[in-house]
């Protein structure tokens, strides 16, 4: 049983986070939701469409201009509170690598830490302890936040993967973060190469099987454009692939632009899975 806020998510039960950027910047939309009226407009549209989490981020991924603590928080503390009011089910989650953010933003109503960065700051652990926040676990190189990976080397990238996740889980869990509420990520794109993020994909039920439950942020990475050799707005069809095979093999949290077809996705596949029924069935019985 995955638990986050409000909410309770069954074993099988995939599980959408629509990603609502806060920054000027973002390598997708370029700033499409730095305003407080498109990102509520986002916001309601991702949750009309099937998203049951929305991920709030104060800063983009990539190298860019410095953000400070202080300008993060300005642009998700005031977001999350209303998202809250308007909200009141919604799972909130913020991706934020510092802990004086998430202090903030679990004081405003978020319900998940979504740490991208791999633990580099230890006290947003805490933080999620203090709080009975959620916390995402993510593998991310050991690279340091908003930088590119360079020459990332792994004797087995997986193992490397498991290794880091279940370190972070185990040490959240120790620290009070609740043990349902915990999850792991493999980090696609962060202190890997396109070979390594096709691997991570292609032994994602390894994974799967350290009991963690498993999140994946697919929408249109660069190793989708790089294996494809497609720029960012041509990469649905890649990521929505990608979904496809992540699901097969387990993965329960899907972090996505596009809310409305990897909803479609992931029902097709839980539907070939045998976990849920066809909306409709009337062929052949007539």
């Amino acid at each position: 049983m995955l638990r986050l806020g409000r909410r309770e998510f069954g074993a099988h039960e995939p599980v959408i986070m629509a990603i609502v950027n806060r920054t000027p910047d973002s390598f997708y939309d370029q700033g499409a939701t730095f305003r407080d009226e498109p990102a509520l407009e986002r916001v309601e549209q991702a949750v009309a469409e099937g998203a049951a989490i929305i991920d709030i981020g104060g800063v983009k991924a990539g190298p860019g201009a410095e953000v400070s603590a202080e300008e993060e928080a300005r642009r998700t503390v005031g977001f999350v509170a209303e998202v809250r009011r308007r909200h009141p089910d919604v799972v909130i989650s913020v991706d934020t690598w510092r802990h004086e953010v998430g202090e903030a933003v679990c004081e405003a109503g978020a319900d998940l830490l979504n740490d991208a960065w791999g633990g580099v700051d230890p006290k947003l652990a805490e933080v999620a302890a203090r709080y009975g926040a959620g916390l995402v676990c993510t593998h991310a190189g050991g690279v340091e936040p908003r930088t590119r990976p360079h020459r990332a080397a792994y004797e087995d990238v997986m193992a490397d993967v498991l290794r880091v996740t279940v370190g972070l889980a185990e040490r959240a869990v120790a620290l009070g973060v609740p043990r349902e509420s915990v999850l792991i990520d493999p980090g696609h794109d962060f202190g890997k190469n396109t070979r390594h993020s096709l691997e991570a994909t292609r032994r994602l039920d390894e994974m799967v099987a350290t009991g963690w439950p498993v999140l994946v942020s697919l929408s249109n990475k660069d190793f989708v454009g790089e294996t494809l050799d497609r720029p960012v707005k041509e990469r649905l069809l890649g990521t929505l692939a990608t979904t496809a095979v992540s699901a097969w093999l387990g993965a329960q949290v899907y972090r996505v632009h596009e809310v409305a077809e990897t909803k479609q996705v992931l029902d097709m596949v839980a539907s070939i899975a045998g976990h849920r029924p066809p909306a409709v069935a009337r062929r052949g019985l007539a």
